[in-house]
């Protein structure tokens, strides 16, 4: 069992990822859920027709300090150490036709997952994510409310007044 030092959980501003660069060397990325909130992970997925990557959006980020109960631990096993973790809505491939890569000249096109899905909200830890991404929306697809109904939300993190998202956005390579 986990257990949460004085029930206390601390939402934190930012978070750096590392990642190493095209040419070997280190960098990171800082993702801050009001300015760069969009990260990618790899993909679970295997088989010819799997994407490489999967895309989400950290709607916060966030630290408690925790410890491992049960009877079987040793001492060691049982002191308390931080453990960082990220809330994040998740995006989805374009279902369809649509094709991307560089020998057709497209690049890959996402969306919001529909907040009726089960799996649309979840807690990540935050060495899954490789970098930060950027998306672009596709502005001449618009905006809809339907993959969100609920007029204010947190997971309108880039501007908390906004009462709905845009229905598809680039990734940019």
């Amino acid at each position: 069992m986990v257990r949460i030092a004085g029930e206390r959980i601390y939402r934190c501003k930012t978070i750096q990822i590392n990642y190493t660069t095209y040419d070997i060397r280190r960098d990171r990325d800082t993702i801050n859920i009001r300015l760069y909130p969009d990260i990618m992970v790899n993909s679970p997925e295997r088989g010819p027709n799997a994407q490489p990557f999967w895309y989400a959006r950290v709607i916060g980020i966030f630290h408690a300090i925790v410890s491992l109960t049960h009877p079987g631990l040793e001492a060691m096993a049982r002191s308390q150490c931080q453990m960082d973790f990220l809330w994040v809505r998740w995006f989805g491939m374009e279902p369809g036709r649509y094709c991307h890569g560089f020998r057709i000249g497209r690049l890959p096109k996402i969306g919001f997952v529909e907040s009726t899905d089960e799996y649309a909200f979840t807690f990540l830890d935050p060495t899954q994510a490789i970098r930060g991404a950027h998306l672009i929306p596709t502005f001449a697809e618009g905006r809809s409310s339907a993959l969100l109904p609920a007029r204010k939300s947190a997971a309108h993190v880039m501007n908390p007044n906004e009462e709905d998202d845009w229905l598809n956005f680039y990734v940019n390579m």
